[in-house]
């Protein structure tokens, strides 16, 4: 397989060379519709392999906190992405071969796949295995046709097709089947971008989509007939407000041993010439005239660092015991320290270099950021942590991971 990998891998390095340019209208369009079949079924593979891995837990032993994660890391992708592709490579095992099949032989798109596999897996669930074999080879069919979108509208109608004396039947269970779709897919992913920026995307269930409008609605309405902002900076502003409305309440749960809150670093010098720019404690930078604005109403926590970054003293907040030490750690490591992960701080626990149990002290070049699921596997497994000579943490895998033991660090949270 890996050899017939390589050959295909060579055979399209050739073909990126040619010159497109060259080729008449009609053979253009045939190595269009040449590259879309070979994509698909190398997404067959690729998903095959997914699913082989996942089955195996090889995300797990090497660290990862789940195969999304660890394919994130691997490939180079987006976590969204990740988690669409491991969703995907289940969908299919689960499917009737003749889908996996179809996808192979370049029939339909990855997407017009996972359609059909969701659709059969209905069919499947009200009305049998035979009934949702025949479902395959109509949608099939009509994916040479139609785009995944009005593939899974038609296909919401199967059963008039393949079994209608099933179909009045089955569109309750279909309903539901939507509804447990709804609950799977929901999601929200956050993503940095250039100067500070967040990018929110995600799927709302059909309850959190009305209340999402309920708040976002009134907020977001023209303040009067001059208003300059568009509809979307309107409803981003009004996300603002609400996040700014929750802040206030006292109801918000602790996040990492701290009460709800924004934290903003700054250099002092630069604050009192309204010059300096500010740093988020997930590492995004703020514009000087933001921090001003913010510190107008904050608690400032003075904070010494060396040159390379070490945090050499942090102030004390007199109502949090082990706030400074947090807070000293949330400025060297900026989330867990584990490499390829992406955990914020305040998804983590601070982790004991030399244990407690051993003599260790409570210290900051005894300590560590970890997230919930690499607290134990540090724990648990032969990986070892330890502090670099720039005061940073490197971790050094067992010797059946790497041979070498080479350490490694996390670069998901460096700022500099």
């Amino acid at each position: 397989m890996i050899d017939e990998l390589a050959r295909a891998e060579s055979a399209v390095a050739t073909c990126a060379d040619a010159a497109v340019w060259a080729l008449s209208e009609r053979d253009l369009i045939a190595a269009l519709d040449a590259t879309h079949r070979l994509q698909q079924r190398l997404a067959a593979v690729q998903l095959a392999a997914v699913r082989e891995l996942d089955g195996r837990g090889t995300a797990l032993a090497q660290g990862a906190s789940s195969t999304a994660v660890w394919l994130r890391h691997r490939l180079r992708l987006d976590v969204s992405a990740a988690r669409r592709l491991v969703g995907l490579a289940g969908s299919l095992d689960e499917a009737p071969p003749a889908v996996r099949d179809a996808l192979a032989s370049g029939a339909v798109s990855v997407e017009q796949a996972r359609v059909i596999a969701d659709t059969t897996a209905t069919v499947s669930a009200s009305a049998g295995a035979e009934v949702a074999d025949k479902a395959v080879g109509v949608l099939v069919e009509w994916a040479g046709q139609f785009d995944p979108t009005l593939l899974r509208k038609l296909g919401t109608r199967i059963l008039d097709h393949v079994a209608p004396d099933l179909a009045d039947a089955a569109a309750s269970a279909a309903l539901a089947a939507e509804a447990a779709r709804a609950t799977r897919d929901r999601h929200v992913t956050i993503s940095e971008q250039a100067g500070g920026r967040l990018r929110l995307s995600g799927t709302l269930d059909a309850e959190a989509a009305a209340l999402l409008r309920a708040v976002i609605d009134p907020l977001s309405a023209p303040s009067g007939p001059d208003d300059p902002r568009c509809a979307g900076q309107r409803r981003h502003d009004a996300l603002a407000d609400v996040c700014r409305l929750a802040l206030r309440t006292s109801e918000l749960p602790e996040n990492g041993g701290e009460p709800a809150q924004l934290v903003v670093t700054v250099d002092y010098d630069g604050l009192v010439r309204q010059l300096g720019a500010g740093t988020l404690d997930v590492g995004l930078r703020l514009a000087p005239d933001t921090v001003r604005r913010l510190a107008c109403d904050a608690a400032i926590l003075p904070a010494v660092l060396g040159g390379a970054g070490q945090v050499l003293d942090v102030g004390r907040q007199r109502r949090l015991v082990t706030g400074p030490l947090r807070r000293a750690l949330v400025l060297r490591d900026g989330g867990c320290a584990f490499p390829g992960c992406d955990r914020p701080p305040r998804w983590c626990a601070a982790h004991h270099i030399r244990h407690w149990a051993d003599g260790g002290p409570t210290s900051l070049d005894n300590a560590v950021l970890l997230c919930g699921h690499h607290h134990r596997h540090i724990h648990q497994t032969e990986w070892v942590v330890r502090l670099g000579d720039d005061g940073h943490p490197e971790f050094v895998p067992p010797a059946w991971l790497d041979p070498e033991q080479v350490p490694r660090r996390n670069h998901y949270h460096r700022r500099t």
